[in-house]
């Protein structure tokens, strides 16, 4: 109630002198003092002082502490901050971990910390969990203990300068902050932009498969519950409403029946695919074509978040022609979207024909799972073609194929909330296990059984059906 009357009387006292400099000193956001005066927030950053650096004490006191790690502050700063050396990158990480970003996008940009280096850059790290390896004294060269906001952002590369700024690799809340981070001037690295915005608007992204002739389900965009009845109608039921720019699937739902279709904001509804194969596809682009890394076959049909389903690779279902139509499949789709980097792609298999599901210009959290079953670095190279490399230049073989097979598994936690293993389109995992084997069927047994379901009958059962023997 203290903290709380505190920030009240802050508010007070900014509506009353519009002191923007004192809010700042107490802790209010840009966002925030911008809403409270009815200014841009653009007018609030240019009346604010700038921030200065703060070393965090990692050693208490107890001796001088010196771990590069550091945090904003607009009290008074120890030293005067260093201008930056210009040869630095800021990788900007995933903040929080939580359902639907977690500790498969650390290890992304861990990865591409490391790789950075290598190539001579300083690697600068933003981010919000001390509990991650992304945060750990000598991953980076300058840790920066923030939020992760555009804010925070902006004040970071005016301390810095960097050469560029990687949104890519950290999951969908650094996805966020592009446009906003474009807007003030920041050098996005593989200029993704026009990637995100055509692949994160559902409805413009439905739109583009059409222009280039690759099937999807049928769709409509809605704004209100009765456009969304009307589209739900036209399609036929069962729909899948997919809200646009959103994290680990959140408020995504199939719906069976009018009874069961609620709207609350812009969204895609689209013929929900029942009994459809879902395959995984990792690639990495260079802005005019791709190299796929894997396929990767989903054990549950389609209607499980890809973060919830288990997955085998090699795709026992997935033929020589098959695959060479994913691959043409994937490279006309990267090659219209301009990515640099990593893009996955989600598609569907029903009767023989390919649906594509949705695309995301970004890391995904099946990276390190594909790049360990492949031996291939993805993420370090993803980084050189972030720099503006060629997918020629980097001497990769015409496929990359797994020297035996491989699973992974989600981990739920229903030992604490019971049903909180019900998979769906809206993610609830906490985690994954992988494990190898002579053929998919063995690997998924493995994996069953490191992720806790060995004696869990209906969960082994059907799906290993589904995984042939060889």
């Amino acid at each position: 109630a203290a903290e709380l009357e505190a920030i009240a009387e802050a508010e007070r006292r900014l509506t009353a002198e519009g002191d923007v400099a004192a809010a700042k000193r107490f802790g209010l956001p840009d966002a925030r003092i911008a809403r409270i005066l009815d200014v841009p927030e653009s007018e609030v950053h240019r009346r604010r002082p700038a921030p200065g650096r703060l070393a965090v004490d990692s050693c208490a006191a107890e001796f001088e502490a010196e771990t590069p790690y550091y945090y904003l502050s607009y009290e008074q700063s120890d030293p005067p901050s260093p201008a930056g050396t210009g040869r630095a990158i800021l990788i900007v990480g995933s903040g929080p971990n939580r359902i639907g970003q977690g500790i498969e996008f650390d290890y992304c940009c861990v990865h591409a910390a490391r790789a950075f280096r290598d190539l001579g850059y300083e690697a600068v790290m933003l981010n919000s969990n001390p509990e991650t390896v992304s945060t750990d004294y000598d991953t980076s060269d300058r840790l920066y203990l923030e939020p992760v906001t555009a804010e925070r952002v902006l004040d970071v590369c005016a301390l810095e300068r960097p050469e560029g700024v990687v949104v890519t690799l950290g999951g969908q809340t650094p996805l966020r902050l592009a446009g906003e981070l474009a807007c003030e001037g920041v050098r996005l690295l593989g200029d993704p932009l026009p990637a995100i915005q055509a692949a994160e608007d559902r409805g413009r992204f439905a739109g583009l498969l059409g222009e280039l002739g690759l099937n999807a389900p049928r769709w409509g965009v809605a704004s209100t519950q009765e456009e969304a009845l009307a589209v739900a109608e036209a399609v036929g039921y069962p729909v899948l409403v997919r809200p646009h720019y959103v994290l680990g699937g959140s408020g995504m739902r199939v719906a069976r029946n009018a009874a069961e279709l609620a709207v609350a904001g812009p969204c895609l509804v689209d013929e929900f695919l029942e009994g459809a194969l879902e395959l995984d596809v990792d690639a990495l682009c260079d802005g005019t074509s791709a190299w796929v890394a894997a396929i990767l076959e989903h054990v549950e049909p389609v209607g499980s978040h890809s973060g919830d389903s288990a997955c085998v690779v090699p795709a026992p279902s997935v033929d020589a022609g098959l695959e060479r139509e994913i691959r043409e499949l994937t490279t006309v789709l990267a090659a219209r979207l301009g990515v640099r980097g990593l893009l996955n792609l989600q598609v569907a298999l029903r009767e023989g024909e390919l649906f594509v599901l949705e695309a995301n210009p970004r890391a995904s959290r099946t990276v390190p799972f594909t790049a360990k079953a492949t031996g291939v670095p993805l993420v370090e190279l993803a980084c050189r073609l972030l720099l503006g490399e060629r997918l020629a230049e980097l001497d990769l073989p015409e496929r990359a194929a797994p020297t035996r097979a491989w699973a992974k598994e989600a981990i739920f936690p229903s030992d604490r909330f019971p049903g909180a293993d019900e998979r769906g389109p809206e993610m609830r995992s906490t985690g994954e296990v992988m494990a190898g084997g002579a053929t998919p069927g063995e690997a998924y047994a493995r994996a069953l059984r490191a992720a806790g379901h060995a004696h869990s009958g209906g969960r082994i059962g059907a799906p290993l059906q589904l995984l042939p023997s060889q």
